[in-house]
């Protein structure tokens, strides 16, 4: 499975850069071929114990998946941005695509100094691909680009001592090469901006997602440290929680948002989620199938008797989650994109923010949450967080904040790069929920050395395409211009990629998907 997992994003690789050649195809293609060999180092050390952190058991180490989405994600951004026009964008393309690479190569050299004995072979590979990243770096980069890189470095490598210290086997070392190199970024670009604040500048909805997510990772962080010293399932305990979660969000948080955008938050947000009629029907809808999923989890509770408390919720009943979150997304998509935005940005805080509770036990909810929601756990759940339901916001969610509004044409989208928002919806709302429903009820022909079947991997190919055909009928603005084998390839490689992958599907195929949309 391993070996087939990389052939397929081999190829994803190979596919981009047949599309978008130039120098930096060179350094993907070396950062590929080190991450093949460095990913068989890494699962030695999760066999053996020998990983500097607990990671989680369940799944290879993922580092080859993982490694080359950050890069080929900035070189698609790059040439998309580079055809619109936008200079500066295209830059930040550059940026994206040479700070995922340090990352990776970071990553890869941690676990090539840790084994033991020391593997020539891989060494020599990883200085090769290094030395020519560096190099391409050192002629691409200017000085500012090139200090800001070795900040996201600096901030990841923080992160990852922290957080994988403070959250035991949440992770494969891919999936923390994602995630932390993810939120680095993140912390660097607010870092950045607020530094640089310049009046009218810059989207309102952009300031929001990085203060959200940096303002709910710090929150974390801050009571993870806290309640090392106090007892957090307490009255006072949790009395004190919901204060200071009070004092920081209008203390701090909102401060600083009104510093990015120059006006009252509050006002902004309540302004922006009721200026239309149109926002007003989605957000009464999406009030309406949050009841539901709240009534799916109630439903499913009282079901379980007091003779099986060990019993677990069903595949096909976790996918009722999918079908919900696509019957949200799809609206938002065809409606009011920036208001699906904005939607998805609160939910992942509300999300997150819940997790906390569940984690400490906060009165008077948090033991309730954890009794409700361990009947959905699977084995990807193995740490004290319960992650699988943020990884599903995420992959739906990523498509829409990581499109490059300004290079995007005016009016009608053409090609396959229409579909990029869509990417979400497509790899985890109907491919992978299409796949494990038929793949676990009809599905007889199993894919060689997993659980997933021919049948359930095919069937959900076929699905991806009724909805393309389907998006292409509601949703007027986009034309995909005779760009149906480019389309039908992707969503195949993707779907054969969920067939073999031990990672978190819900993150990693919508990216690989937007990927290649993009390209």
């Amino acid at each position: 499975p391993v070996l087939a997992e990389s052939l397929i994003v081999f190829l994803i690789v190979l596919c981009v850069h047949a599309v978008v050649w130039d120098r930096y195809s060179w350094c993907a293609v070396a950062l590929t071929i080190q991450a093949f060999y460095v990913q068989f180092k890494w699962d030695r050390l999760l066999r053996l114990g020998g990983a500097v952190f607990q990671f989680r058991t369940a799944a290879n180490s993922g580092l080859l998946p993982a490694s080359v989405v950050i890069p080929l994600l900035g070189i698609a951004m790059k040439e998309r941005c580079r055809a619109a026009g936008v200079a500066s964008l295209e830059r930040f393309g550059i940026v994206v695509a040479s700070t995922g690479m340090l990352v990776a190569l970071f990553l890869s050299v941690i676990a090539v100094g840790i084994t033991k004995p020391v593997p020539s072979n891989t060494c020599i590979l990883t200085g090769v691909a290094g030395s020519v990243i560096i190099y391409t770096m050192k002629h691409s980069l200017t000085v500012s680009e090139v200090i800001e890189v070795l900040e996201v470095l600096l901030i990841f490598v923080y992160l990852s001592m922290v957080l994988l210290y403070l959250l035991p086997r949440c992770f494969t070392p891919g999936e923390a090469l994602l995630v932390l190199g993810g939120l680095s970024f993140v912390l660097n670009q607010l870092i950045k901006r607020s530094l640089n604040v310049v009046e009218g500048r810059g989207e309102p909805m952009d300031f929001f997602l990085l203060v959200a997510v940096v303002g709910v990772v710090l929150l974390g962080l801050f009571f993870t440290v806290l309640f090392v010293f106090l007892d957090s399932g307490t009255w006072i305990s949790s009395l004190f929680f919901h204060m200071m979660t009070a004092v920081l969000g209008l203390g701090v948080i909102m401060p600083w948002l009104y510093r990015l955008i120059q006006r009252n938050p509050l006002f902004w947000l309540l302004q922006f989620l009721f200026q239309t009629q149109t926002r007003v029907y989605l957000l009464v809808y999406w009030t309406f199938l949050a009841a539901s999923a709240c009534g799916v989890v109630f439903y499913q509770n009282a079901k379980r008797s007091c003779e099986s408390k060990k019993h677990q919720a069903s595949t096909i009943t976790r996918k009722y989650f999918h079908f919900i979150v696509v019957a949200t997304y799809v609206p938002g998509l065809i409606y009011d994109r920036q208001l699906l935005y904005v939607a998805a940005v609160l939910c992942l805080a509300v999300f997150i923010f819940l997790e906390y509770v569940r984690y400490f036990r906060i009165k008077p909810f948090g033991q309730t949450l954890r009794h409700l929601l361990s009947l959905f756990l699977d084995e990807r759940d193995s740490g004290p967080l319960i992650l699988t339901h943020i990884y599903l916001l995420l992959g739906m969610s990523l498509p829409v904040w990581l499109s490059p509004r300004p290079c995007a044409p005016k009016g009608t989208l053409s090609g396959a790069g229409a579909l990029v928002p869509y990417s979400g919806v497509l790899a985890v709302g109907v491919g992978d929920t299409i796949a494990s429903v038929f793949g676990s009820t009809m599905g007889e022909i199993k894919w060689p050395g997993t659980k997933k079947t021919v049948e359930g991997t095919m069937t959900a190919i076929f699905a991806q395409i009724i909805a393309v055909a389907l998006i292409l009928i509601f949703d007027s603005n986009v034309n995909l211009n005779s760009s149906y084998a480019w389309i039908l390839a992707s969503v195949s490689l993707v779907s054969l990629l969920e067939a073999y992958t031990t990672q978190i599907d819900n993150l990693l195929l919508p990216l690989y998907l937007q990927i290649m949309f993009m390209a």
